[in-house]
């Protein structure tokens, strides 16, 4: 299944045009994303924007916290954890990508490479994804907007995260970062995009089920007792 848990939400009409190009194209679900702010707004129009697309493909929400305080960070993912499907926090500075990715309960590091020359991890970083289960995601959209040298980084700093990513298993998510229709391509683009950048078939198909994982574990987050045992209830 095509997942993308990173597309950008805006206004409702927006919403439903992105939705239904996306359905098109072959994405069978996604996410839109927003910010600490304007999170709780989008919440509010659930119920509207779920009879505008008339169940054409399914959709749920991202909390996208941008922000360099490690604190406001921290009080944001407690404050919508329980109604976020998956909380992401914008990477680049290296205070940020090692508080996220030591922090339970935050789902998603994206573009820790985001403004800088480095690829923004470590063998050190990637170890604490894989230990506190917390993916790395890569944005379509940084490579479809930058041209000649600056595209040639971002698929240098993709593909040093790509050795990483093989010789750690960390959880890694592929996400389009889409404004506006034209962003949004095929899902046979978007595959064939990712490939052309390193990696393999196999890994992109991954990178969808760790999405579909990440939505299903946040379904159960609440019963959680500590990783790996989940609270169930006795009918006997």
């Amino acid at each position: 299944m095509f997942f993308d848990l990173n597309i950008k939400g805006s206004s409702l009409e927006n919403n439903i045009k992105l939705a239904k190009q996306a359905s098109e194209y072959g994405w069978e679900h996604i996410n839109f994303s927003y910010n600490q702010k304007d999170f709780q707004n989008a919440l509010n129009l659930r119920e509207e924007l779920d009879d505008g697309l008339e169940s054409i493909i399914s959709f749920d929400y991202t909390l996208e916290i941008k922000s360099t305080n490690i604190n406001e960070i921290r009080k944001a993912a407690n404050k919508f954890r329980d109604r976020a499907s998956c909380i992401s926090v914008i990477g680049g500075d290296l205070k940020v990508n090692r508080a996220v990715l030591e922090n339970v309960k935050i789902d998603v590091l994206s573009r820790p490479y985001l403004k800088r020359y480095d690829a923004g991890l470590n063998h050190i970083l990637a170890k604490e994804s894989l230990r506190n289960n917390v993916a790395v995601e890569l944005c379509f959209n940084d490579i479809l907007r930058s041209y000649l040298a600056p595209r040639a980084k971002i698929i240098s700093n993709f593909r040093d995260i790509f050795t990483l990513y093989r010789k750690f298993d960390f959880p890694l998510i592929l996400s389009s970062c889409s404004e506006s229709i034209f962003d949004i391509k095929t899902t046979q683009d978007f595959v064939s995009v990712f490939k052309q950048t390193g990696l393999n078939d196999d890994e992109i198909n991954k990178s969808f089920i760790t999405s579909q994982n990440i939505l299903e574990f946040n379904k159960n987050r609440k019963d959680l007792i500590f990783k790996g045992v989940r609270r169930v209830n006795d009918e006997a």
